[in-house]
């Protein structure tokens, strides 16, 4: 019940698109833009792509120099290479048959995904030229070692988030009023600065990872941010 009221708010916040033509992707934007495409079958029999573009560093509220229009909306919806569709994020975009679900964290993508009528899920393929498209690419080029860093990376944010627990019940317990009912504890693991800053640099690193493969969790996740 809860998903589909926020899937009905999330779709009611859906603005008309402006028609505009999609942009090619560029080099340059490789850290700031991502684009994923979808064919879908068409009422008329043939296949229509959709594409979904999303601009990290864009603002619907900025206004034009130049004009009062409302500048580039974070996500866009393009059909056949026109725009249909544009939105805050997260989003949820209609589409022939389903949705498609478009959601960031602090580190990228985590969710992008078509959702059907039968609630099967479907992913969307990245641009090749941009970060997700390229770490797919390694991934199908070097599977092995793509499965070895993702484990990694998993490992090290298990480790971040068990440090990060202990380190918050040590401080809640030196407040003096849990301090007195509870006593004081005192987490066993105790890193020099060095080790600290490493660890943090690891966990954003590690969050990036799996941003690029779309792959996250609640709890895991956002503990680097």
């Amino acid at each position: 019940m809860v998903k589909k009221l926020k899937r009905r708010w999330q779709l009611g916040r859906v603005r008309p698109g402006d028609g505009r033509p999609l942009a090619e992707y560029r080099l340059w934007q490789l850290f700031s833009r991502s684009l994923f495409f979808l064919d879908l079958p068409a009422p008329s029999g043939h296949s229509q792509t959709y594409a979904v573009d999303v601009r990290y560093l864009a603002d619907a509220k900025t206004k034009s120099q130049h004009n009062n229009a409302v500048g580039r909306s974070p996500a866009a919806l393009y059909r056949d290479g026109v725009q249909v569709h544009r939105a805050n994020l997260p989003t949820t975009f209609p589409v022939p048959g389903g949705v498609i679900e478009v959601a960031t964290s602090a580190f990228g993508l985590k969710r992008m995904r078509y959702v059907a009528e039968d609630g099967s899920e479907h992913a969307l393929r990245p641009h090749r030229s941009s970060q997700e498209g390229l770490r797919a690419r390694f991934e199908q080029k070097f599977p092995r070692t793509s499965t070895v860093i993702g484990a990694l990376a998993l490992v090290i944010l298990l480790v971040v988030f068990v440090v990060a627990v202990l380190k918050g019940v040590e401080t809640v317990t030196r407040i003096p009023v849990v301090a007195e009912h509870l006593g004081t504890f005192v987490s066993p693991i105790r890193l020099p600065t060095w080790a600290n800053v490493t660890m943090v640099v690891a966990g954003i690193l590690s969050a990036v990872e799996r941003a690029l493969r779309l792959r996250y969790h609640w709890l895991i996740d956002s503990v680097a941010s």
